[in-house]
């Protein structure tokens, strides 16, 4: 596991990359990442395994928070890899480019720690 995290106007955007090779343990991981951030806003994960793909937004408009996410993850022509981001809502709204900018972001920072 890999961790980052990011500040954009007041909201903590904090950001988990795990290699899995199997979906079993997707819900289990996300759950343990909920249980630990219980005042988060959003828990938004992404996940592609073995070519399958979902994709959860968890309450942020569709489309703003992961599918961002799944292109950096298209980009990089990763596999096998599940990022969760958890969003602490800092008080101030990034409508949804700021959120599609944000989460993109995001992805991309854990993205290059795993290319160091």
């Amino acid at each position: 596991m890999i961790t980052n995290e990011i500040e954009i106007k007041k909201s903590r955007f904090i950001t988990y990359l795990y290699n899995l090779d199997d979906e079993t343990k997707v819900n289990e991981i996300v759950e343990s990442i909920r249980k630990e951030h219980k005042k988060a806003r959003h828990v938004v994960y992404v996940y592609k395994i073995n070519n399958t793909a979902k994709i959860n937004d968890d309450g942020e408009p569709k489309g703003t928070a992961g599918m961002p996410i799944f292109n950096v993850l298209e980009k990089n022509n990763l596999n096998n890899v599940l990022i969760v981001v958890v969003r602490y809502f800092g008080g101030i709204k990034l409508g949804a480019g700021g959120l599609f900018r944000a989460y993109s972001n995001s992805a991309s920072e854990i993205i290059k720690k795993i290319s160091e």
